[in-house]
């Protein structure tokens, strides 16, 4: 009879956190226009907070502080928005033009390994291919992608009230709970943001390494669009290992129809494959240490689960979501179970 009541009462858990978990997906989907530009919020929050410890322990009043983050944040995120939408539309008019030379590439490689023999066409795909169809979907998920660009305001008026906020929840706590519980529950607090911190600004670190190193290799071999490709393999280094192949591949792609000779795309695709490895397998682990690793069953689930919720954007967020809260599970005693169940 114990056994039994037992299991229901496990039954009703594991349904109960299932119901959850739906109605609180269906929240994030449908309150998307918020809930989107307070994630971002949060990250740039954890991203430029030590800015903020750093101008307020040189004297500067918090409010004049604050204020420089902000501005300095806002025109650079402004600059870098209008340059990316700048060069991805020159791109998508482009597309006609590296059509033709695709058809030509594909021509010639026919030729070479003498294809032509076959009844059937491998390339009447690409012949029929319709480019200005193709030059739109990319608008579209490039506008998907930057939609936040739309709702930068929001983002920064929340950034705003957190970095105002920054070190009060502390106060909070001590008025709340008594001192031996205020105190143990500040050291978990602290520890959450040392962690979330430290995570944040690597992985956004890497990522802009990444891009960089992939913009100035492109811009060695002369490939167009260059910083356009760099910028897109920062975002796209937030989604692990498929980010990076769907970078390097359009790179090397394009690369090859540029030039109408596989060649120089091969030297590019080895170069930033070489370059890929060596930073998210050799530096990355080394500057993150032990401990902050996914399951790649969590990282799968979560590509799926955010791209669901928030598309590309989403899938971009889906890998730090996740890790922070990884960090929250394995500082709070209860979840620790949690934190161990999502590590590698």
């Amino acid at each position: 009879m114990i056994n039994d009541c037992m299991e229901d009462h496990k039954l009703s858990l594991v349904s109960s956190s299932l119901l959850l978990v739906f109605l609180v997906g269906l929240l994030l989907r449908l309150a998307k226009p918020v809930f989107f530009p307070f994630f971002l919020a949060i990250f740039f929050y954890f991203i430029l907070s030590p800015v903020l410890d750093v101008l307020v322990r040189l004297k500067i009043p918090k409010a004049l502080a604050v204020a420089l983050i902000i501005v300095t944040a806002f025109f650079l995120f402004y600059l870098l928005g209008v340059l990316f939408y700048t060069s991805g539309r020159a791109f998508a008019a482009s597309l006609p033009d590296y059509a033709q030379r695709m058809n030509s590439v594909l021509s010639s490689m026919a030729e070479k390994f003498h294809l032509s023999k076959f009844d059937w066409d491998p390339w009447l795909w690409s012949k029929t291919l319709d480019t200005g169809k193709v030059a739109a979907f990319f608008l579209r998920s490039m506008n998907q992608v930057f939609s936040f660009f739309s709702t930068f305001i929001l983002i920064f008026i929340f950034l705003v009230f957190m970095l105002s906020g920054r070190g009060k929840l502390k106060t909070k706590v001590e008025g709340a709970f008594s001192h031996q519980r205020a105190t143990k529950i500040n050291q978990i607090i602290d520890k959450i943001d040392r962690q979330v911190q430290k995570y944040l600004i690597i992985k956004t670190g890497i990522s802009f390494l990444s891009g960089t190193v992939t913009m100035v290799v492109l811009l060695a071999f002369g490939v167009d669009f260059a910083v356009l490709f760099g910028f897109l393999t920062f975002l796209l280094n937030f989604i692990p290992t498929l980010g990076s192949i769907t970078s390097i591949g359009l790179a090397s792609i394009i690369a090859a129809f540029q030039f109408g000779s596989i060649l120089p795309a091969l030297w590019i695709l080895l170069i930033l494959a070489g370059l890929d490895v060596v930073i998210s397998s050799v530096l990355e682990p080394k500057l993150m240490g032990r401990g902050l690793g996914l399951s790649p069953l969590v990282v799968l689930f979560s590509l799926f689960f955010w791209g669901w919720l928030w598309g590309i954007p989403g899938m971009i967020l889906a890998v730090p979501v996740m890790a922070v809260i990884k960090i929250v599970c394995a500082n709070v005693p209860p979840l620790i179970p949690v934190a161990e169940m999502m590590s590698e």
